[in-house]
């Protein structure tokens, strides 16, 4: 789309288009993967009839041969086919053999009867014959070395000598193993004899029993050496291309075969499961059977013996270890299946990039959301899309697209600096294979850059480029700075015109494609990927529903501007730190064999600029390596909002590819008078299968319309560049046939041009639509009021209704029956920056958290919704657990507590221990201790992650869980609206300047009163042990152990309080300190374990005389 590097602002509801270029777009040409099939018994494809339909040889069973080894067969062999046995029938084309049935249904009177008898043709029509049937003109010439068919024609065979079968002359037809000069041959053929009885007359053979009996071939000793010889042949064949590439003038070998790399490991599936090992799984898998049984055990002593001096303690307690149990099965049971995946990104290659072929590879369009350019800085978005651009993917296949939610002219002045920076670092990337691809990151670490480089202008051209992007720096860096004062009047672009977007609130939509068929080139002349800058419009009194909202404007964008089949969201912090990432989801979503079912690949998150010791568990490594790896065996990850690949019609909201079951076998064996206990039974299903099949009819008569639909939409796109739309003339005269399009454009919105997008499974931009219409309807379908009354946000793109649109969108397209898939590749895929800062890292927990409890409380909860849908029970476990974790912040608090008031009081939540709870405390802290080993075993996670996971469970449970189920409760119910702030991206000057920061906020005060009220009760339990003499010690030490406990999982928030005592706001430990005091003093004057009659006063039984 050439829009001479102008931007495009508009508002289809206030009639405002600026700048409507009229030029005509360059058509997208539609990716169709080859569906083929192989002839089970030489491997060539299956010819296509003159009908268009796939050759079938058998009737009966459909097994898929191709008509030279059908014609051999009948001839040769014993006429049946090798799968079902049943007699071949002749097809229309082929000659008349022994025993064919009188076949009244065609006149084939060239065919009937086989006239190699009656007049034998020469060499050079089998020839030319053969030509035809290879596709390959017969006065064409080959690779050097080889006989051309002129030389071929001219030679001749000799005619004294007979063509030779098993080393012996024949003169009747068999198999031919065509030479190399006969062009693109795959394997061997039955073929007629040429003709030499004309020439020659041999006296009859004797029978040769190996031989004669190998032509009835399929199954026997003799055909299977020679199927071997002929795997062989094309083994080598595929070696010489493999290890001799081009081949010169004195090369050997059939290299025309440019089916060779497809027919081999270009056949082989594109990637494989790997299961866990059984010697690592299967004990796992016995722990937890185990430790269910001593939970068992464990509740039924805990119920039975309660505590009757501290009955509230206990029952406390019970409540929450009963809690505690459910959440750990919700966790626990998904991960029973876990997998790992590998991919072959060279059968990726040999399948559908084939040399002198155009490229088959998939088009993706990447998306890059942004808000806040001071919060997200520019630079790290430009790094993102540098990488994106720079990736090891057909430039004409990706588009990037980067979504500007806050309508900044920072981001939009940063992202045309990018854009000429690109021309210049694009082909650096690509010309020295450099990783990673973002160049801030690339020049940053700190490894040999010059390992495995051999080209001797990479020092030279590496420095220049580090200096060009020092420069590219300064230019950013002086953008931020001028961005700071905001002028009264607002921005105004370089040619005088007020920005668009000076009103963050209201402005219109925004369109600017920076690169990509624009004429714009790299530095040495080559097309670059296309990069497009989109702000959807925003109006007083829309609800704009924040990411989800920006998403599903720029689904549409994408869709009328390039429509790519699939789509890759990162955030603007996200870069891509493997080139080939695209590639590794594309082993998925292009698999012939199972990738039609995937609606996304999810690759894990990883993260730069995090300390050593990750003291707030930012790399989160047990969910990524533990957890997502189980759920990849059962139905598939959840999406986490970043770094995934999706399928566009997933995203539509269409139900996943169902697999067609063979039709029942139906059995007459049985008398009658054995079936009429089942006849009522009958009756029943025969009733159900009508139900059945007005079903089917409905969908057949759905999917027909469908067609029509498209239809009618596309004629209506032809009156798009009229100043007003009207298809009221086509509804009226067509009035049937509209009724799907009325119905697609209440589910989609009333854009022509994006409703028949969706029709286009294999993506593409629709042929007749010009430039001007096309920018006039991205322009529609960013407006703000283009989702009303539609299915946007409810079946439809991002779902609405949560902060954190990612786990809703993909429990509605697991609801749907799709599957995905986990990717980890050797090289991490992608890379951010998590707040190291504790403060910012708990207002992410808190905003997930808040997501978490607004989907647990919406109509979409995993615990009543979707039943009967293709969502698996596993599946459903692991949704359930991730929208109810954030309610063990309750019972987590109160057992946090507990510690502090036992030592406080002298109470403990169990009675006196006797053996045989001695034994199942100590089973099930063993049980709790080797199931977590044994996840670290099989998940390849270090024990310190593991334990600092564990840490920041608990520190997050007591205050950003907390909060986040309060201010749920309160906007479910109360209808009070929280904001969620932006995370802030990117560090400081100093390397983990900000780990020890501490900014003021609420979140704070609960995990440090609980660690303060715990180590008072330490102190004050070691203090009465002290006093009251060593008897006191034995119970002293459970409660200890319980306190002990509850400081070593709030010690790493204790070590950043300690850190930089300068930084620690006084306010936090003002209140902390306050609080502490106030509940210590308040349950020391109301102490509820003291009779109420007054204190019991005992003689102790010393004389004091």
């Amino acid at each position: 789309m050439d829009t001479k590097g102008r931007l495009i602002a508009g508002s289809h509801n206030r009639n405002e288009f600026i700048l409507i270029n009229a030029d005509e777009v360059g058509r997208v040409t539609s990716v169709k993967e080859l569906s083929g099939q192989v002839c089970q018994i030489c491997g060539d494809e299956i010819e296509i009839t003159t009908d268009g339909e796939m050759f079938v040889a058998c009737n009966e069973c459909a097994f898929p041969i191709c008509r030279t080894c059908y014609e051999y067969e009948r001839r040769e062999g014993n006429q049946a086919c090798p799968q079902c046995k049943t007699r071949y029938k002749r097809i229309k084309g082929s000659p008349r053999v022994v025993g064919d049935e009188e076949e009244d249904e065609f006149d084939d009177l060239v065919n009937e009867f086989d006239l190699r008898n009656n007049g034998r043709r020469d060499m050079h029509h089998s020839f030319h014959e053969l030509s035809s049937r290879r596709n390959f003109a017969p006065g064409a010439s080959y690779i050097s070395g080889f006989a051309t068919p002129s030389e071929v024609d001219a030679a001749g065979l000799t005619p004294e000598i007979p063509l030779l079968t098993y080393g012996q002359e024949d003169d009747d037809t068999h198999a031919l193993i065509i030479p190399p000069f006969m062009g693109q041959s795959k394997g061997v053929h039955p073929m007629h004899c040429f003709d030499t009885a004309s020439s020659i007359s041999l006296p009859p053979r004797p029978m040769d029993p190996k031989k004669d009996l190998a032509v009835y071939g399929y199954g026997t000793v003799a055909w299977k050496d020679r199927m071997e010889e002929w795997r062989k042949a094309r083994a080598d064949k595929l070696e010489i291309i493999k290890h001799q590439g081009n081949v010169g003038d004195d090369g050997g070998g059939d290299l025309d075969d440019v089916d060779l790399p497809k027919m081999d490991e270009g056949r082989q599936p594109l990637s494989r499961k790997i299961r866990i090992p059984s010697s690592k799984i299967s004990p796992y898998r016995m722990v937890i059977l185990l430790r269910v049984a001593i939970l068992g055990l464990f509740f039924h002593y805990r119920i039975l013996h309660p505590v009757n001096d501290a009955f509230g303690l206990w029952l406390t307690s019970v409540i929450c270890e009963l809690w505690f149990a459910i959440s750990w099965i919700l966790d626990q049971f998904p991960k029973w299946f876990p997998i790992e995946r590998e991919t072959y990104l060279d059968r990726l290659s040999l399948r559908y990039e084939k040399d002198g072929k155009a490229c088959e590879l998939a088009p993706i369009d990447v998306f890059v959301s942004t808000v806040d350019p001071l919060k997200e800085p520019p630079l790290i978005t430009a790094n993102t899309v540098l990488s994106i651009l720079a990736v090891d993917y057909p430039v004409d296949k990706v588009a990037c697209y980067v979504s500007d939610d806050g309508a900044a002219m920072l981001t939009f002045e940063a992202l045309s600096e990018t854009s000429e920076f690109a021309r210049k670092w694009v082909p650096f990337c690509k010309k020295f294979n450099i990783e990673p691809r973002a160049p801030e990151w690339y020049f940053a670490q700190k490894v040999d850059y010059l390992k495995d480089k051999v080209h001797p202008a990479f020092v030279r051209e590496r420095r220049a480029m580090k200096r060009d992007y020092e420069e590219f720096k300064i230019r950013i860096n002086g953008l931020v700075s001028m961005a700071q004062k905001v002028p009264e009047d607002g921005w105004t672009m370089q040619d005088g015109t007020p920005w668009p977007g000076n009103n963050v609130r209201d402005h219109p939509g925004m369109i600017q494609v920076f690169l990509g068929n624009n004429g714009i080139q790299d530095v040495e002349g080559n097309e670059l990927p296309r990069l497009v800058y989109v702000s959807r419009e925003k109006r007083p009194g829309f609800d704009h529903h924040k990411k989800a909202g920006a998403m599903n404007a720029l689904i549409r964008a994408s869709a009328v501007i390039t429509n790519a089949p699939f789509m890759l969201n990162v955030d603007c912090d996200h870069y891509i730190n493997n080139s080939k990432a695209l590639r590794e989801s594309m082993c998925f979503m292009m698999d012939p064999i199972c990738g039609k079912k995937i609606c996304y690949v999810q690759f894990p998150q990883r993260f730069d600029g995090i300390d050593r010791h990750d003291r707030y568990s930012n790399r989160n490594v047990v969910f990524f390596d533990i957890n997502m790896k189980g759920l990849d065996g059962i139905q598939g990850p959840i999406y986490v909002g970043t770094g995934c690949v999706f399928r566009r019609q997933a995203l539509y909201g269409f139900d996943a590819p169902t697999k067609k079951k063979s039709p029942g076998k139906t059995c007459n064996c049985l008398p009658k008078w054995c079936l009429c206990c089942f006849s009522s039974r009958n009756k029943k299903k025969g009733h159900g299968n009508s139900k059945k099949i007005m079903k089917k009819m409905k969908k057949m008569m759905e999917g027909s319309s469908q067609v029509h639909a498209l239809e009618n939409i596309e004629k209506g796109i032809e009156g798009i560049e009229c100043e007003k739309l009207s298809l009221m003339p086509h509804i009226k005269s067509e009035n049937s046939s509209m009724a799907p399009q009325i119905k697609y454009e209440k589910k989609f919105g009333q854009s022509p041009v994006f409703v028949a997008s969706t029709f286009l499974e294999e993506g593409g931009v629709l042929p007749r639509a010009s430039s001007a219409s096309l920018l006039k309807e991205a322009i529609h379908v960013i407006s703000c009021g283009y989702e009303d009354k539609t299915e946007w946000g409810k079946e439809v793109g991002w779902i609405y209704g949560s902060v954190t649109e990612d786990i809703l969108t993909g429990f509605k397209m697991h609801c749907h029956g799709w599957r995905s898939v986990y990717c980890i590749p050797k090289r991490p895929a992608f890379k951010g920056s998590a707040p190291i800062n504790l403060s910012d890292r708990l207002h992410q927990v808190l905003r997930w958290a808040l997501g978490s409890v607004e989907i647990l409380l919406s109509r979409h909860c995993p615990i009543w919704y979707g039943y009967g849908c293709g969502l698996k029970p596993l599946e459903r476990l692991s949704y359930i657990n991730s929208v109810v974790y954030p309610l063990t912040s309750l019972p987590l608090v109160a057992y946090c507590t507990l510690p502090a008031v036992c030592l406080l009081t002298g109470k403990f939540i169990v009675p006196e221990i006797s053996n045989y709870a001695s034994i199942i405390f100590m089973l099930m802290f063993l049980s709790i201790a080797v199931t977590s080993i044994l996840e670290i075993h099989w998940g390849g996670v270090g024990i310190d992650d593991f334990w600092r996971n564990e840490q920041f469970w608990v520190i997050g449970g007591v205050s950003s869980h907390l909060f986040a189920l309060f201010q749920g409760l309160l906007k479910v119910l109360a209808g009070v609206n929280t904001n969620f702030t932006v995370t802030s991206k990117g560090g400081d000057d100093g390397e983990f300047s900000e780990l020890y920061v501490f900014k003021w906020t609420t979140l704070l005060i609960p995990p440090l009163t609980l660690l303060f009220l715990n180590i008072v009760g330490v102190v004050v339990g070691i203090s009465d042990a002290i006093s009251n003499g060593y008897e006191s010690w034995g119970p002293l030490f459970g409660k200890l152990f319980f306190a002990i406990w509850v400081i070593l999982h709030l010690y790493p928030f204790l070590k950043g309080m300690m850190g930089k005592q300068k930084n620690v706001p006084s306010i936090i430990v003002v209140w902390s300190i306050l609080l502490a005091s106030i509940l210590t003093l308040l349950w020391v004057r109301v102490n509820p374990f003291v009779s109420k009659d007054g204190i019991v006063l005992e003689v102790c039984g010393l004389d004091c005389d």
